[in-house]
């Protein structure tokens, strides 16, 4: 069993302490899902997962299986089995969709991958999630719309078949039926391939299509609330204004504290 493990994390960017004390852990054959006000460090947690140089631990861990990452370059990160979705996909021009995946898994299977199974697997990906043949010999994302640069991130998990999967918003951008292939393609990898799954998002609607485990709530960089579908339901209902309040409330007593023991 694969599990990522995050412990007392805290993280800055540009001065500014984003994660404070953030845990989780997550196990294969687990979906969790993240949400949460904008500005709480969401997305910030998947890009430090995967080691985006921009962000900096100031302390805590991160384990995936008996591997610390803190370290770990990207590259390193993704050969363990991490893959992450991006919110906002970039364009790559010159390099197409099928030589970026076929590099990728020469790279990862080494003298076991095999071209011909790379062309089926491919092909059968691609008219899974309805998108246009010519879009796998084009540059990767060049020209492609927002919800077409989504399904691209879900092709390429397909390909790759990581076995910790990190999706950043990844409906954002989607109309109904392609939220709806997006999200039933996700969720069938889940069921074939049983990986852990971290999923952001800020609507329930994805939600109908890949069922989580686990909801957590994430305020000022750490998560405060945790539970299961329901809760869900319940922000639906009454939004993290409970929550941001609990927190300030929190905070001010643990400053108030801290003064008192400075003055002594």
């Amino acid at each position: 069993m694969n599990k990522l493990k995050i412990e007392g994390l805290k993280v800055k960017v540009a001065d500014k302490i984003i994660l404070d004390n953030f845990n989780i852990e997550i196990k294969s054959g687990e979906i969790h899902v993240i949400m949460g006000p904008n500005g709480v460090g969401k997305s910030t947690l998947s890009k430090v997962i995967m080691g985006h140089p921009d962000y900096e631990i100031l302390e805590g861990s991160i384990y995936y299986n008996d591997t610390l990452l803190n370290d770990l370059t990207t590259d390193k990160r993704a050969l363990l089995g991490i893959f992450l979705g991006m919110q906002m996909p970039l364009e790559i021009d010159g390099v197409t969709n099928a030589d970026m995946l076929r590099t990728a898994l020469h790279s990862k299977l080494g003298s076991n991958f095999k071209l011909y199974d790379f062309i089926n697997d491919l092909e059968s990906s691609v008219e899974k999630l309805n998108m246009n043949k010519d879009m796998i010999h084009r540059g990767v994302n060049q020209g492609f719309s927002g919800g077409e640069r989504k399904k691209n991130e879900i092709l390429q998990m397909n390909m790759l078949k990581p076995t910790m999967v990190l999706l950043d918003e990844i409906d954002s951008g989607l109309d109904v039926d392609s939220l709806k292939t997006v999200g039933s393609e996700v969720y069938d990898y889940f069921k074939r391939e049983k990986p852990g799954i971290l999923l952001v998002t800020h609507y329930q609607r994805l939600l109908d299509y890949i069922k989580p485990d686990f909801v957590h709530i994430m305020v000022s960089g750490k998560i405060v609330k945790t539970g299961n579908y329901s809760l869900v339901k319940e922000i639906e209902k009454e939004g993290y204004n409970k929550y941001i309040n609990e927190t300030k409330k929190e905070s001010i007593g643990t400053c108030a504290v801290k003064e008192m023991i400075s003055n002594e």
